[in-house]
């Protein structure tokens, strides 16, 4: 079994519903969840006209490969009703691959560890909350450091 980090975010509906929705059919699709952090609600990232976020990260053993597992992510984000049609615009459901164990992968589809972690507060602050020590496999800093990193530049 592999140890993957899973963001989650939704901005539609019912988000906290919507996201108890997906860690329930990513676990009846062999990514056994866990651990959650706790659901915050976040402003919009990019695209900044539309409602707030409800966001979480997870923790999951699955035997899938990194290939496997984000057509799994896509296809729950397809299940549950996601249209992609504004760049980082409204969705129901959004799931996106963290970490797969420490592995570096570049793939056109497919970056791991996701490409903007150190970028973005609503990742790291739920992370931080239950992983704080996982070390990013590129920069080589904790997590924990990589959201001390990123307040301090907001400051």
């Amino acid at each position: 079994m592999s140890k993957v980090w899973i963001a989650l975010g939704s901005n539609m509906g019912e988000g906290r519903k919507n996201l108890d929705l997906a860690i329930k059919m990513m676990n009846e699709r062999g990514v056994l969840v866990e651990k959650v952090s706790t659901y915050i609600e976040t402003e919009p990232y990019g695209y900044t006209e539309q409602d707030n976020f409800v966001n979480a990260v997870c923790i999951a053993e699955t035997k899938l490969s990194p290939r496997e597992l984000l057509e799994v992510l896509l296809k729950i984000e397809l299940d549950m009703g996601r249209v992609r049609i504004i760049k980082w615009g409204p969705r129901i459901i959004d799931l996106d691959i963290l970490f797969y164990e420490d592995l570096i992968i570049d793939e056109e589809d497919l970056k791991v560890p996701h490409i903007e972690i150190q970028k973005r507060s609503f990742v790291l602050e739920p992370m931080n909350e239950i992983s704080p020590d996982k070390i990013h496999p590129v920069f080589k800093k904790t997590v924990h450091q990589l959201l001390l990193d990123l307040n301090s530049c907001d400051i």
